[in-house]
């Protein structure tokens, strides 16, 4: 039942990531989940790269070099987080959103459209006990140096995704009725 995925749905971090690799079936499945996702007229702005095998390592040393170069006040420790997040992950997804070239919806709307991408993606990966994260660090505003983005397209973050071992903290939430207004 869907209700019991989307409750059971956790940030699962690459520091809780076993070396289980991660099936390309399955992650194609996560990534054709994302494809179902509503788009106002059908502008469909979700574009995603995928980063594995050698190229985590490759990714990670890439973002730790541009935090070292972009960081106002540089943290040894930040640095070498940055670098090991990729290679403590079977796969990282770089989140990204096409702008409509017509501009015929506001942009928000796009990256919205995106957003529900990654929440199917998230919803499927914990489906099939892969554990994700979603980071939308400064840095995702580098990434052009190590992938190509069309024209209009911009980078959101990164998905990454590991196996884990072990359970899940138990979700909590504030009651409905505190955010809920019926009129």
């Amino acid at each position: 039942m869907i209700k019991k995925v989307i409750e059971h749905r956790r940030a699962v971090y690459p520091r809780q990531y076993n070396d289980k690799p991660i099936k390309q079936s399955d992650i194609e499945q996560v990534l054709e989940a994302a494809n179902w996702a509503p788009t106002h007229k059908r502008t469909e702005p979700w574009r995603f790269k995928v980063i594995r095998g050698e190229k985590l390592e490759e990714f990670g040393a890439y973002l730790a070099e541009k935090y070292k170069e972009t960081a106002k006040k540089f943290s040894e420790r930040k640095y070498n987080k940055t670098k090991n997040k990729c290679l403590q992950s079977s796969c990282v997804v770089a989140i990204c959103m096409q702008r409509d070239a017509k501009e015929r919806i506001p942009e928000w709307e796009e990256v919205a459209s995106t957003a529900m991408a990654v929440q199917n993606m998230w919803l499927t990966a914990s489906d099939l006990g892969i554990g994700a994260y979603w980071s939308s660090p400064a840095l995702r505003n580098e990434v052009d140096g190590f992938i190509d983005l069309n024209e209009g397209e911009h980078c959101l973050g990164f998905f990454y995704m590991g196996h884990y071992d072990g359970e899940l903290p138990e979700g909590f939430r504030e009651p409905l009725a505190d955010k809920v207004e019926w009129l």
